[in-house]
């Protein structure tokens, strides 16, 4: 009950802190440290939506929730697969999100921005895998974790150092 209470109010703080950032994403990027520390904090409650989601699916099924369900363990039984395919998901609609805020999504473009996108999007993708994998087999500890959130650390630098290349090209 209260991993549940714990998803739902991280849920509904991801929605705010989703507006709000999205929302003052170019006056962001003028200052490297806060653009940074906005990405690093956007990202790791994006992961620990992801963790709490999946922690608390995980504890559902074992605890025989879905008893009468044919197949409630399947997740359980391949959680590398699982957490490719949805990783997958995820990095994708990420990608489309911030290219619908350079106004609307251009299908044409869409191969030009996933090629550019593809660096951090294999770092983030990769901590979002060990995210999921490691939940879905419980292997999580608070190691795991800080090794995980590290990881979105790294990427945070590496899109804020891209987007200030991009702009210096673009600029000169």
């Amino acid at each position: 009950m209260f991993l549940g209470l714990a998803f739902l109010v991280l849920l509904v703080l991801s929605s705010v802190e989703n507006t709000v950032f999205f929302s003052t994403l170019s006056g962001i990027f003028s200052n490297q440290f806060l653009a940074v520390g906005m990405l690093f904090i956007h990202n790791v409650l994006v992961v620990s939506l992801v963790l709490l989601g999946m922690t608390f699916y995980v504890n559902l099924v074992i605890s025989d929730f879905f008893k009468r369900e044919k197949y409630s363990h399947i997740v359980l039984e391949h959680p590398r697969t699982f957490a490719f395919v949805f990783t997958i998901i995820v990095v994708f609609l990420s990608i489309l999100r911030g290219s619908s805020l350079l106004g609307g999504i251009n299908v044409e473009v869409l191969p030009l921005i996933l090629l550019v996108s593809a660096p951090i999007g294999m770092v983030e993708g990769y901590g979002i895998y060990l995210t999921i994998a490691r939940t879905l087999s419980r292997s999580m500890s608070l190691r795991g974790l800080a090794y995980i959130y590290g990881i979105f650390f790294v990427a945070a630098i590496m899109e804020v150092g891209f987007i200030h290349l991009l702009t210096w090209v673009t600029a000169g």
